[in-house]
Parts: C-alpha cells; structure tokens; sequence
C-alpha cells in the first residue's frame, strides 16, 4: 500500500483596498494619483498580506453615485481618470518589487447595465481602463458587479446582458483577463423596491449568464468572485452552494474569494424577513425618491435591518448560528472549497474585504491591528483547512483508513 506525503496547498491571502478609502489624503493624491497605490502597498506589507485587490472606482466628482448614498463607498485607490500609461505602469511595478506584495486583481464595483446610455457608456468606458491598467500590470484578472437595467424584468436583463456585457468580456479576452462577478445583489443600489440590482447574484443566473458567454466565444472568461457574506443574506450555506455547482457541473465557475462574512440578527427577520425594510425607511421623501444622498443611503436597510457584515475573526460563532445559516462557518466554507469546487488552490486568492461598520476605523494607526488580526485570522484557517483536507483525502485513503465523523452536510438545514 502506498504512502500519500503530507502535502498541504495553501491559498494566497490579499486584502480590498477600500478598508481604508484615505489611506493617502484625496489632498496628496489627486495631483500624484500614484501615491496612493504606493502607500498601499506599504502598509499591505506591514499587515502581513501578500496581496491586494486594488481598488478602482469612478473619481467621486465623476461618479453618477454620491459616497454619501452608500453603504460602503468603494475607494478609487486606483485613479484613472488619466489613462494608466507605461510610465505609471513603471512606478508601481518598482514598488510591488520594493514592498514584495502582489496584486491579485483589479476590482471595479458597478453597474454595468445602467438603463441612461450616457452613464453606462462612462461605466463602460472606465471599466476598458481597468482592462487596460491589468493588462499592463501582467495582472490577468478584474473584478466587479453585471448589474441590473432598473427599466426591465431580470429575464429582459439576460438580453440586456448579452447586449451590453458580452462585448466588455470580448475586450477582456482580448487582453487575456478574466473577469470574476462577485455576487452582491447590491440591494441597496437603487431606492425602488427591487431587491436585486446585480443580476449575477446567485448560482442560477451564474449559470444562464454562462450559457450565453459560452454561444458568444467568451465562456472562459466569465468567473465568479465568491463571498459568502452574500449568501448567508439569501439564506444560503456555502457547502450546499458549492455542491448544487458541482452537482449540475458548474463548480469551475469560482475563481476567487472574498473573505468576509454576514450575521444575521433573528430579531431583524423576525421584523422584516429575508426582503428587508419595505416601508417608512427615509430614502423616499415627499412621496418621491428623495434627491439627498444621506436619504438614499437608507434604501440599504432592505439589508441592514436583518443583518450586519463581519471581519473574519471579530465574531463570536456558534454551531446554532450556523445550522440556521445566520452566519459564516469558515472552517468549513475552505474545506467545502477544496472538496467541490474545481480549483487550482495554490493559485487561488482570497480577499478580506472589511466591511465591519463598527470596525471600519478610517485611521491607519487604529486600523492597522484590526486588519492585521483578520488576515492573520483568515491564512490560518486556510491552513487549518488545507491539512484537513491533505489528511481527509489524501493521507488517510491511501493507507485504507477512514475518516471519522460526518461533518457538515450540504442542502441540510
């Protein structure tokens, strides 16, 4: 009989650099737009990441969305509104070289199917930028929303898609990117009472999404940025998630993670249900959507009045939490990884994304013991992961022997 090697394969850890929007005052920045990535860099390197999604994100003098009406306003620490040329390519390729971080991807959050032509062609037209800036960086990969036209049904959506989507993707597969969804339903993105304005937001519209890349040549270069927040606010659990992939033959569809979690306060359902806050929540004055932004903001409460984001590692777990699928088991969530998905796990990010508003601390100083105990947090729970799964499936098999326990089941509730 032969012996399996204890082989462990580990994830590599990174972390969105909109948990920290002024990290590089907008003062210093706007004119030297590069600083800002620098300065990133540098301090990704004092919490012990290797990597970062850099964030890019429309100037808030040019967004059609004003921070103010977000619930968590997505920083622009990479600023394209010049171009990103050779030179600026140079500066911060020296400086991954200096700080020894890497970028995983380049993360844009929008909405990529706005019903006003004019705005989504400026969408549009800034995302190319961010296909550009990858391709320059020898980054091979951007992450964002699909979004939602306002106007029509989700099954009009799926046209408005193969309209206006399919042809970003035939950009991105012309630089060899891909372009990984992660899945929000960005409930809070419009104050009319839809609830999913991203329609990439589950595995079923992952995969009639895939259907129609696939007859357009572009398949390969759709790919989902997976973040178990989202799921845990539709009621879902990601080993059941992970497996419905695997059952119906889609479990290739993930390609990157974002780490962050959701808790769900019972209270709140018990209030308000799955949908969230339906009337009276202050986004709509005088008998119209109000045109204050600090009154927009409140259309989140769809979300926010049943559950809040967490941090990997702030929060106390308990088995009844996740049995209920109330919050995040993440154990687990990396285990179910690596047994359903189709994944090349060595070359795998995952993401924290902070998002935790009580910890959401805009200062470096305050903010840096938080993020670093987080990442921390999230690589060894990887690594708890990944020498389960070494000894669950590799070790222990080859020699004959079994495995105890059960473990969580998937579509078990």
């Amino acid at each position: 009989m032969a012996v399996k090697s204890f082989e462990p394969k580990f994830m590599k850890v990174g972390v969105l650099t909109a948990a920290l929007q002024e990290l590089t005052p907008r003062a210093v920045r706007d004119p030297d737009p590069d600083r800002a990535v620098e300065e990133w860099l540098a301090f990704a390197r004092d919490l012990d990441a290797n990597y970062i999604q850099l964030s890019a994100a429309l100037h808030p003098t040019e967004s059609d969305v004003p921070p103010e009406a977000m619930l968590d306003p997505v920083a622009n620490t990479l600023d394209l509104r010049k171009p990103f040329d050779k030179d600026r390519a140079k500066r911060v390729q020296a400086a991954l070289k200096e700080y020894r971080v890497g970028i995983s991807d380049i993360g844009y959050f929008d909405n990529m199917l706005h019903h006003d032509p004019a705005i989504r062609k400026k969408k549009h037209e800034f995302m190319m930028r961010v296909f550009d800036t990858a391709a320059l960086l020898g980054v091979d990969a951007v992450c964002g929303c699909v979004g939602r036209n306002q106007q029509r049904s989700m099954d009009q959506n799926l046209e408005d898609f193969r309209e206006w989507f399919v042809p970003l993707l035939k950009e991105a597969k012309s630089r060899g990117l891909t372009y990984r969804v992660e899945q929000c339903p960005m409930p809070g993105w419009t104050t009319s009472d839809n609830f999913h304005n991203n329609i990439a937001y589950t595995p079923g519209t992952w995969i009639a999404l895939h259907r129609i890349c696939e007859k357009a040549g572009v398949g390969d270069q759709l790919r989902i940025h997976y973040d178990p927040s989202h799921a845990i606010l539709m009621g879902q659990d990601t080993r059941s998630l992970f497996q419905y992939l695997k059952d119906t033959g889609y479990n290739f569809l993930i390609g990157g993670f974002h780490v962050k979690g959701q808790v769900v306060d019972a209270k709140g359902v018990s209030a308000w249900g799955y949908g969230g806050q339906t009337v009276e929540r202050g986004d709509w004055k005088g008998g119209k959507p109000s045109d204050n932004p600090a009154d927009q903001v409140n259309a989140w409460k769809k979300q926010t009045v049943l559950c809040e984001h967490e941090l990997p590692g702030t929060a106390k777990h308990d088995p009844l939490g996740y049995l209920q699928n109330r919050t995040v088991d993440w154990l687990d969530h990396q285990l179910a990884a690596r047994e359903l998905l189709k994944l090349d796990v060595a070359n795998t990010y995952l993401i924290v994304e902070h998002e935790y508003p009580p910890a959401r601390i805009q200062d470096k100083e305050k903010l840096k013991p938080i993020l670093k105990g987080s990442i921390a947090f999230t690589r060894k729970i990887d690594e708890a992961a990944a020498c389960m799964y070494a000894l669950h499936h590799e070790v222990l098999p080859a020699q004959g022997i079994p495995v105890q326990g059960r473990g969580r089941e998937a579509y078990r509730s």
